[in-house]
């Protein structure tokens, strides 16, 4: 078996953490690479022991990988979807972070999750993800990708900004508001949920538009089928608008028109039997946790 293992920065105390994973993968030899900017991150703060510190590491994958550890929080496995993209590698999650709802494994689970995947006792969530083509100049023939969601927001202006938008080709509205969010049903627990958006089940196999702050409130949130090509194109009082897409973002003319649709492949994420997605809205949502029931 190889594994790669992937963070962005050091959580405080998730040395300890770190240390103990690759001592048990050392104990089990297992074979495992370090991407090599977290690997530089590891050794500048002194944060395992220095026997690691010449360990194998990567600067991207190939399909000779079994699986890729994702050490951090949500942020961490979204920008890990840049290294797997399409080669199928299943993602591992190991929440050192806050709310976690992609890393459901917590960080005091390790030695029990890892045998338990060593054993293949675990099961393969399929995440949809959004891909984006605009007509802009300097982004032409760029495919940029998302699991979480794709959101248009104002540049350089206080004023709202109007979100012309497209379903299939037909005209369905112009958001007049501070932005759009076009999320998937991993990315439905995150941005747009803060903004009043549907909590959909990743199998559903769904997306949902909510818009941002709309000034006409009966400018709700709308599910449609995942399957469906969003056209979007903005007018705003500024020259440019921002797209983000996950945690990465571009700056983009106004007019500019953007298509937004299905990626071509999946990303798999591993789950445990203790980090089901049900499992994970009670903990994180604090469902059930009603006193007077």
């Amino acid at each position: 078996m190889k594994i790669g293992i992937y963070g962005q920065f050091y959580h405080k105390d998730s040395e300890i953490f770190i240390q103990q994973l690759f001592d048990l993968l050392e104990k089990q030899n297992i074979t495992f690479l370090v991407e090599e900017g977290f690997s530089k991150i590891i050794r500048e703060n002194e944060i395992i022991d220095k026997k690691y510190y010449n360990f194998p590491t990567f600067e991207k994958l190939d399909s000779s990988y079994d699986l890729l550890f994702s050490i951090g929080g949500d942020g961490t496995i979204l920008k890990s979807v840049n290294f797997v993209r399409e080669l199928n590698i299943p993602i591992v999650g190991i929440n050192t972070g806050r709310l976690g709802f992609l890393a459901t494994i917590q960080k005091e689970e390790i030695e029990n999750s890892l045998e338990a995947i060593l054993k293949k006792e675990y099961s393969i969530s399929k995440r949809e993800l959004l891909c984006l083509t605009t007509e802009s100049e300097k982004e032409k023939n760029q495919k940029h990708f998302a699991l979480n969601d794709i959101v248009i927001n104002r540049k350089n202006t206080s004023s709202m900004i109007t979100i012309e938008t497209w379903l299939d080709g037909q005209y369905l509205n112009a958001y007049w508001a501070d932005g759009l969010i076009i999320t998937t049903a991993t990315g439905s627990t995150g941005y747009s949920l803060s903004c009043g958006g549907p909590i959909i089940s990743p199998e559903t196999g769904a997306l949902a538009l909510t818009p941002i702050a709309p000034h006409n409130l009966n400018a709700r949130p709308l599910i449609i089928p995942s399957k469906t090509e969003i056209t979007l194109q903005v007018k705003t009082r500024a020259d440019e608008f921002l797209v983000s897409m996950d945690s990465d973002m571009i700056s983009l003319k106004k007019g500019t028109k953007l298509k937004i649709k299905k990626a071509p492949f999946n990303i798999n994420l591993v789950m445990t039997e203790e980090g089901s997605f049900i499992k994970t809205l009670r903990q994180k949502l604090l469902w059930g946790k009603d006193k007077r029931n």
